[in-house]
């Protein structure tokens, strides 16, 4: 084969390589930016008195061991005592984007950290604990927006008799809509909302 055919065949693939690694971190980098923030779901709850007014804090820790966030979850008028604490992993798989959900072993220690984010640098992988199965696997859509859900029947809960959860996932740079569900062995709903899911506008 003529050199220079193989020479140019040869950063064409080097550079189509480095093309497409840069496009992954890119939607990663990307995902994970737009994650972050402070949401309420105020507006939602004055249109709809079925919802609550719900506080929602996601905040960038452990920058150098990857893409976490750090998560507090709580009625708007009871902020100091968020009822979800949670930390999330994100990560790419080929063209899905997963959510791994972590616990924290001594989670009231770390509450209020999200305005402190550094302080989760003593924070060792010894204190939190995967719930597998519960991870949310999200795929990017044409007009930019990441849709995602749990597997079927694979997070296991037992929150007011329920045998498995289901999460379904919308991210956009303005809102995060969240459906959460617990469901008993039989498939009845026995906890969360009913209609559709909660929608969290971005107000930091």
């Amino acid at each position: 084969m003529n050199f220079k055919i193989v020479s140019l065949l040869s950063i064409f693939i080097l550079f189509g390589w480095n093309s497409t690694q840069e496009k992954k971190t890119t939607d990663l980098a990307y995902l994970v930016a737009i994650m972050q923030g402070i949401y309420s779901s105020e507006k939602q709850s004055i249109d709809d008195k079925e919802y609550f007014n719900i506080s929602l804090r996601m905040t960038p820790i452990w920058k150098s061991k990857g893409h976490y966030l750090y998560v507090e979850q709580a009625m708007f008028e009871k902020q100091d005592s968020p009822y979800r604490v949670r930390i999330y992993k994100v990560s790419q798989r080929n063209n899905e984007f997963i959510s791994e959900i972590y616990t924290l072993k001594n989670e009231k220690e770390w509450i209020g950290m999200w305005k402190t984010p550094e302080a989760f640098d003593n924070l060792v992988e010894s204190d939190i604990e995967l719930k597998p199965g519960c991870e949310v696997i999200l795929k990017k859509q044409p007009d930019g927006t990441f849709i995602g859900q749990t597997g079927e029947k694979t997070c296991p809960s037992e929150l007011r008799g329920a045998s498995y959860a289901s999460s379904k996932v919308t991210v956009t740079p303005t809102q995060i809509l969240s459906w959460d569900q617990g469901f008993d062995k039989d498939g009845k709903q026995v906890w969360g909302a009913v209609k559709g899911g909660y929608i969290f506008d971005k107000i930091k």
